[in-house]
């Protein structure tokens, strides 16, 4: 007879192997869910690796060193995606102080006060720089009607800064003549 089918030598080595593996990664993990995904990356790498698996005993111990590495792996992305969090925490701690010092007036808050749909228009134009063209791909309408709601977003955008008291002469004429309501 022929070598062992290797579809049926990985399932002999699954089934033999699982529970042993199991109660490893189990110990090492915080939750039953960290488990499931270490066990499962682990028989994974097994699989697309599996005429590399010694035979015998020495597949139990191949398949504890794949789970080592895997949970080494898994424990070096959570601290590198830890300190990411860190990091991002502090720079929007500095970006949400310098928003406050930059905004003593309240524009930010004549913003707020624009329905998210304008929020979200004025925004893409503004802050992230889109065109119009571009604009109409995000939300899935004609570039005519991004023109259309980007001008009437601006005119309430206008209304809110002049009713809350700002120098609209500070903007441009152009806003001066939002907020009045004409154009």
């Amino acid at each position: 007879m022929g070598p062992p089918d290797p579809e049926q030598r990985f399932e002999e080595i699954y089934n033999a192997h699982y529970p042993d593996l199991l109660a490893y990664v189990r110990r090492r993990t915080d939750t039953p869910d960290d488990a499931a995904d270490a066990i499962a990356e682990t028989f994974t790498t097994a699989w697309r690796r599996r005429d590399d698996i010694p035979s015998g005993h020495d597949a139990r111990l191949w398949l504890y060193g794949v789970a080592r590495w895997v949970l080494v792996n898994r424990r070096r992305e959570e601290t590198r995606r830890s300190a990411l969090a860190v990091r991002l925490r502090s720079e929007l701690a500095v970006w949400a102080e310098n928003v406050v010092e930059e905004d003593p007036s309240g524009v930010r808050q004549a913003f707020m006060r624009l329905r998210p749909d304008d929020r979200e228009l004025l925004s893409l134009v503004s802050w992230e720089g889109l065109s119009s063209e571009e604009v109409a791909k995000v939300l899935g309408c004609s570039r005519g009607a991004v023109r259309l709601r980007l001008h009437r977003a601006r005119k309430r955008l206008a209304r809110e800064l002049d009713s809350a008291g700002f120098d609209m002469a500070r903007y441009g004429s152009r806003a001066i003549t939002l907020a009045k309501g004409h154009l």
